[in-house]
């Protein structure tokens, strides 16, 4: 719910669909018709990640592509707009009564430690909307690698010259909360046992990425903001 987080923020008014860790099912979800003003989501990115490779040689179950699952609840929900975040390697997604611009960034171009690229698809009905993110002047003096799900599990994954992977303990859990934009303590009042805690946070977009998106959307989607 980093995403979602990151539009609240914004001022957007989130409704969220079911979630698999409460035991919900998007493929039960149907919404009304043009109830929701947008759609918002990030399908599963391990089909499409280029550690896909790596997490099934080291025991994780890589979860199925769900991007069409996604194109089915835009398609239900009939919104003026929707966004869906995933791996860069995601294909295109076409709807019908869209116009979709593509864009794709850095975690680092924001000013941020963590390297995480990560591409955004957006939708509009009625005109075409580019994103316009706003990057930072210069790069972090330090560059930290991606906070990935399975390292609660298996450790950090870093890639050798050869290409083959090398896994060395896990970062301590401040550390990877910082790096994904959250407080020290983030989930210390949850149930979840210490990996599930990685697995979930490790999922999510970073919370600086995902304002920056939010900010983007709020500008396409204002007329005033669009005229300027």
């Amino acid at each position: 719910g980093l995403l979602d987080q990151a539009f609240e923020e914004a001022g957007f008014c989130v409704v969220r669909g079911p979630d698999l860790l409460w035991g919900g099912d998007v493929r039960r979800f149907h919404p009304p018709a043009g109830r929701f003003d947008g759609i918002i989501g990030g399908p599963p990115c391990q089909a499409h990640s280029s550690f896909r490779h790596m997490n099934a040689a080291a025991g994780n179950t890589v979860a199925e592509d769900m991007t069409p699952e996604f194109a089915r609840v835009v398609a239900d929900a009939q919104p003026r707009w929707w966004l869906m975040e995933n791996a860069p390697a995601v294909p295109d997604l076409a709807l019908p009564g869209y116009t979709v611009s593509r864009t794709e960034f850095d975690n680092r171009w924001l000013g941020e430690e963590q390297a995480r690229r990560r591409s955004f698809q957006f939708g509009a009905s009625g005109g075409h909307h580019v994103l316009r993110i706003s990057f930072a002047a210069l790069e972090h003096q330090n560059t930290e690698t991606t906070c990935l799900a399975s390292e609660g599990r298996a450790g950090r994954i870093l890639r050798n010259p050869d290409g083959t992977a090398r896994y060395t303990p896990k970062r301590a859990w401040s550390r990877f909360c910082e790096l994904q934009g959250l407080p020290a303590d983030f989930l210390s009042d949850a149930p979840l046992t210490n990996e599930g805690k990685y697995r979930v946070v490790g999922n999510g977009v970073p919370l600086p990425m995902g304002r920056a998106v939010a900010a983007a959307v709020l500008s396409a989607i204002t007329p005033a903001a669009r005229a300027a």
